[in-house]
């Protein structure tokens, strides 16, 4: 099978995804998972020496040698916070870049990416399986499926080294790896948290891809199809929630 073509299989998980999400709908709007979350702004800073991952955002780091950044951490349940549950780490990071169309190498028309990140393990096979934490800072986080970059399939991860969502300064560090390879940090990210009243966007790793990364054609039918259902009722409730009265 060509590698450019998305996988029967990959076609039937990502329908069945999108008949789960559909479901989940039904009981809570707009957002099915990740009900609540925490926003966050800061920095992300290029450590280390050069890498060849074979994505540019990676890679080559801005002149300045860091960019803007806004997160959003969430619990994907809504448990309690005396309860373990899975943890999502999003980003969103000013790239600059021009855009070639969703998926393409480059951003988007405003020069940003998104990366969204679960709490998974670090070691194979756990960095592909979600795993629950009690506290954000605690997790590890992962993106689960790969981004295609020139050299091959690229996986991401982000790891706390001090302070915590709700501190001053929340510091995590940036790693890239192959499925099977060991992590090598690259970044650096320094956030701080945000009002309460902050305006929580919609993330999308799938449309809004890093500079010089691309989908894999089965991840892309893998995940996408939930993703556009959600953004797509997420919009409709947009436009037909009432105003807050006066």
């Amino acid at each position: 099978m060509s590698p450019f073509r998305p996988a029967p299989i990959a076609t039937v998980i990502g329908s069945g995804l999108r008949s789960v999400f559909g479901a989940m709908l039904l009981v809570r709007r707009p957002r099915p998972i990740h009900p609540r979350g925490r926003m966050l702004a800061g920095t992300v800073r290029w450590v280390g020496e050069p890498r060849r991952t074979g994505i540019d955002w990676i890679d080559t780091p801005p002149p300045s040698g860091e960019a803007p950044v806004t997160a959003r951490v969430s619990r994907s349940v809504g448990l309690p916070e005396a309860l373990p549950d899975i943890f999502g780490l999003a980003l969103r990071v000013q790239t600059g870049g021009s855009a070639d169309g969703p998926g393409q190498a480059g951003s988007p028309a405003q020069g940003t990416a998104d990366i969204e990140f679960a709490s998974t393990g670090r070691a194979f096979p756990l960095r592909f399986a979600l795993l629950p934490v009690r506290r954000a800072e605690r997790a590890r986080y992962g993106i689960l499926l790969p981004y295609r970059g020139r050299r091959g399939p690229v996986l991401l991860s982000a790891k706390t080294l001090d302070g915590s969502p709700t501190d001053a300064a929340w510091r995590l560090v940036l790693a890239a790896a192959t499925p099977l390879g060991r992590w090598q940090p690259f970044a650096l990210i320094r956030l701080q948290p945000l009002s309460e009243q902050t305006p929580q966007p919609r993330f999308d790793a799938g449309t809004r891809v890093l500079p010089g990364a691309r989908m894999y054609p089965w991840v892309r039918a893998v995940r996408q199809p939930s993703y556009d259902l959600v953004q797509r009722e997420s919009a409709v409730a947009s436009t037909t929630t009432p105003p807050p009265s006066s």
